[in-house]
This record gives C-alpha cells, structure tokens and sequence, in this order.
C-alpha cells in the first residue's frame, strides 16, 4: 500500500500556525476520481482517501508505515522566510544613487 507523509501548510483561514505542527500519513489514491451519475459530485471507489493520521513527528509516521509494511514516500515542509523589519523602515528616506557623469 502507498502512502505519503507530509506537514499541512497553514491555511488562509488561520492567523497561527497551531495545526500546522503535525505531521499527516495519508493513502495515495487507488482508483481514479470520476463524477458521480447522480449528482455530477466527484466520487472515488477507494474510501481510504479520508483516512488521515496525525503524528507528532515524521519518524513516529515513518515507523507506523513500517510496522504496517507500507511504501512510503516524504514530503518535506518549506520552512517560512522571515525578513525582520521595523515599522520606521516603512517612511525611511533612502537617496537614488548619483549616476556618475
């Protein structure tokens, strides 16, 4: 069985970072996603894509994988960039460079 591990990114909704934190174990999908007849809604025959795990850290995911003998693939986070800045910068006169003649 396939699966993927990987750490949410915040959503928009959010201003913190609180649910962010875990890591998530999810089934890759087995079957296709098609719309259903009825109701034109997107269906799938595999009711395991709405199993998610969480887990504290990605060895603790890794190691539940293992145990259960299932192939596993990692997706690592992009950690946030943060640029310190006071809010005195926003008005601060900085002279355009002289061209020389």
């Amino acid at each position: 069985m396939e699966v993927k591990i990987y750490r949410p990114s915040k959503s928009a909704m959010q201003s913190g970072r609180a649910k962010a934190q875990n890591w998530i174990l999810e089934y890759e999908l087995q079957s296709a996603r098609k719309p259903e007849a009825l109701m034109g809604w997107t269906s799938s025959e595999d009711t395991l894509n709405q199993v998610k795990l969480k887990f504290p850290t990605v060895e603790k995911a890794v190691e539940f994988a293992e145990s259960k003998g299932w192939s596993y693939s990692i997706s690592l986070p992009q950690e946030r960039k943060i640029v310190p800045k006071n809010y005195v910068d926003n008005f601060k006169y900085i002279p355009p460079e002289e061209a020389p003649a």
